[in-house]
């Protein structure tokens, strides 16, 4: 049978374990809940060392390692040092953090980043009170006394275990690996494989065969609210059971054609911004322009860049051989926690754009796609008079489940319900079998713009997906984005 070692999330210990412990014990399976180190300077080197610790002092050969939340950090580390020790992984409702992330990228509160970030010496965090659990996940399934429960097991969380970065080399690269997704906080499996079939390369590996998923339709804690469960999904995926998902065949979707033929065109860099440029006209005649600027979030070390996908290239070709200057920002939304520098980075390429000679500074078109559409709310918040249209591309329109560390002034759809200013013309295109959290979004932007009489306008692609484009050329793909690029330019005077 096999042996679990059960790590959890931040401020509790190995007692959160116990009913989950005890139901895999009764199966005969082994069961080690970890406590780990929590004096105020430990970090996550500390925490990696508890469960390496634990891992040596047990006879089985091999173990099955279960990361919840925030321990999917010390887990992987522990993975890394001991690789033939660990017969699988398992990533219990947390995210998929990478080389270099520190766990404060999966902290959905925003007032610890605050805390963390508010001087050179940050201090423990406090533990949540019964009222305050739901600010770090889902509380679904949980009665009072859980809750009560939770807060009296809890410690302060040692701020550097929040802030250094994973190290990892790859020497567990091959371990087999299991996700359990608690539905309630909003991810699905049927979202995850939204994400591979969308193409950024970090999700396109968890279709590997040796990668399985299961679903518990509970909230973030099911250690507690579902335990029989829990340890019944802990056995299966220990099995090497789950569903597994498939990836697009051939080269990343990301890189094929764009579904429009469209002629290249002079493209200039300059900074964070790329130029595609119409055909030479009258002397001196200063063009509108668009500024595409791309989704994500995206791993900073992707290759090619955005800006040079065949994608975002004929857009930005297309708007240019329609007489507009087609633009393509750059920016560094490289996680959740991102989205400020991401909002300065699109700033200085409308600088940029603005400035360059050949462009009409009072003519510009901002258009977003899919997560960058957050980014929409400052310019809904206070638009220019040189904004002549805000164009949304099947956008995420308010943070997702679990995306608590997205500042508060990223939601377009707050933005909306705001009085006091005069909006540009929106453009809104959306997938008919857009992913359901990313739809409720833009249901609800929708209904915003219904009830402030925003001047919005709609174009539906009933059977196209998230990053239609891409996955699905059809001719109803191919009218959208025609119309869409039209609509916009139509704006511009274009």
């Amino acid at each position: 049978m096999s042996v679990f070692v059960l790590v959890s999330g931040p401020f509790t210990d190995g007692r959160i374990w116990n009913a989950v412990a005890d139901r895999l014990r009764e199966t005969g399976a082994g069961a080690h809940p970890v406590t780990l180190s929590m004096q105020p300077d430990a970090d996550l080197e500390t925490h990696v060392e508890d469960v390496v610790r634990l891992i040596d002092s047990l006879d089985p050969p091999q173990v099955v390692l279960v990361g919840h939340d925030y321990a999917i950090h010390p887990v992987l580390g522990a993975a890394e040092r001991l690789p033939e020790r660990v017969a699988r992984i398992v990533y219990l409702d947390t995210g998929l953090p990478q080389h270099g992330d520190p766990a404060l990228a999966l902290v959905p509160d925003p007032a610890v980043h605050q805390l963390l970030g508010a001087d050179g010496s940050p201090r423990p965090i406090p533990p949540p009170g019964p009222q305050d659990w739901h600010r770090w996940g889902s509380t679904e399934g949980l009665a009072a006394h859980q809750l009560q429960f939770l807060s009296r097991l809890a410690c302060p969380q040692p701020p550097r275990t929040l802030t250094q970065p994973l190290r990892l080399t790859g020497a567990a690269a091959a371990v087999p690996t299991s996700g359990i997704l608690c539905t309630a906080g909003g991810m699905t499996v049927e979202a995850v494989e939204a994400l591979v079939r969308s193409g950024p390369p970090q999700f396109r590996k968890l279709a590997d065969p040796q990668v399985g998923f299961f679903e518990l339709a509970t909230g973030h804690w099911p250690m507690l609210s579902s335990p029989e469960e829990l340890a019944e999904v802990l056995l299966r995926a220990a099995a090497g059971e789950g569903r597994r998902l498939t990836a697009p065949e051939g080269e990343p979707s990301y890189l094929r054609p764009f579904l429009l033929e469209v002629p290249e065109r002079p493209r200039v860099r300059n900074g964070r911004v790329d130029l595609h440029l119409p055909e030479p006209g009258e002397p001196h005649r200063r063009w509108p322009a668009v500024l595409f600027v791309h989704g994500g979030p995206l791993p900073p070390d992707v290759d090619p860049a955005p800006r040079d996908w065949p994608f975002y290239l004929g857009y930005a070709r297309y708007a240019a051989s329609l007489g507009a200057v087609g633009a393509i920002a750059e920016h560094r939304l490289h996680g959740i926690t991102d989205y400020a520098r991401s909002a300065d980075d699109v700033t200085e390429a409308i600088e940029l754009l603005r400035a360059d000679p050949r462009v009409d500074p009072e003519r510009i078109a901002l258009w977003f796609f899919s997560g960058a559409g957050l980014l929409a709310a400052d310019w809904i918040t206070a638009p220019p008079e040189w904004l002549r249209c805000l164009a949304l591309t099947y956008p995420i329109l308010a943070p997702l489940p679990g995306w608590g560390a997205v500042p508060r002034r990223f939601s377009p759809t707050s933005a909306l319900r705001a009085d006091g200013r005069t909006l540009p013309p929106l453009l809104l295109t959306r997938a008919g079998l857009e992913t359901p959290h990313i739809a409720a979004t833009v249901e609800e932007f929708v209904t915003a713009a219904e009830e402030t009489k925003a001047p919005i306008e709609i174009i539906d692609v009933p059977h196209g997906v998230h990053g239609f484009e891409i996955h699905d050329p059809t001719d109803e793909s191919r009218k959208a984005v025609t119309r869409a690029v039209r609509t916009v330019l139509a704006h511009l005077g274009s």
